[in-house]
């Protein structure tokens, strides 16, 4: 008789591993598109914060004190339970098969919660440049656009590539609550499984997965790093 192994199920991992694949692609998706959306509205409330209008600049610092305030559960709920219940007035904007799907209104809540702390990064970075640059962009000839992403960019992207980084992993790790909501990501494939197995291991092999992400994740962001930074040595 093979003794069994304590630790790995095969039979188990055999039925459940394919589900836990397929959150992990759910959860991979779910935060790569929040984090591109949040750094271009995250580029635009950093402005908004810049910007010599006080009504532009005090909008955009109260939505990043909001967002950065209080729980991502809480902002998510806020959309799914409470703007959600109000199917009549979506359906009569149009706006209906947003707050319909878990998928979206989770998506549009990491989002927003994303754009907030980049906006921050993103105005930190820009305000270590030094007001040189855009000096000698404007004695170069070069417009305010041109100047933006052919001389502050670049310098900008060094500087936020680490904080952009650490944002990102956060949120990978955040974007377990999107099981509260019935979305089956790979914290929702686990808790499936474990309501059907009653095995502890799911909950350890989603965690190998989250870990193995995250790792492979800070790896390639080091490697980012070093390639932009390469010049400074």
């Amino acid at each position: 008789m093979t003794p069994s192994n304590p630790f790995i199920d095969l039979q188990l991992l055999e039925r459940y591993g394919p589900r836990l694949l397929e959150g992990l692609w759910v959860t991979v998706q779910l935060v790569s598109v929040s984090f591109v959306l949040g750094a271009v509205l995250g580029t635009c409330i950093a402005l908004g914060r810049m910007s010599r209008s006080a009504v532009l600049n005090r909008t955009c610092a109260a939505y990043i004190y909001f967002f950065r305030g209080s729980p991502l559960l809480a902002q998510l709920f806020l959309l799914y339970y409470g703007l959600g219940s109000l199917r009549e007035l979506w359906q009569d904007l149009g706006l209906w098969w947003l707050f319909r799907e878990a998928w979206y209104c989770t998506l549009l809540a990491f989002t927003l919660n994303s754009a907030a702390y980049q906006a921050e990064i993103l105005r930190g970075s820009l305000q270590s440049l030094a007001p040189g640059q855009r000096e000698a962009a404007r004695a170069l000839g070069l417009g305010p656009v041109a100047t933006f992403f052919k001389v502050l960019l670049p310098q900008m992207a060094v500087v936020a590539i680490g904080p952009l980084g650490n944002e990102l992993i956060l949120m990978i790790k955040a974007s377990a609550i999107a099981s509260m909501v019935t979305l089956y990501d790979l914290m929702g494939a686990a808790k499936l499984g474990f309501s059907r197995s009653f095995d502890f291991q799911i909950y350890l092999w989603a965690a190998v997965l989250y870990l193995v992400l995250v790792e492979s994740l800070r790896r390639l962001l080091k490697h980012i790093d070093q390639r932009l930074s390469r010049h400074l040595r």
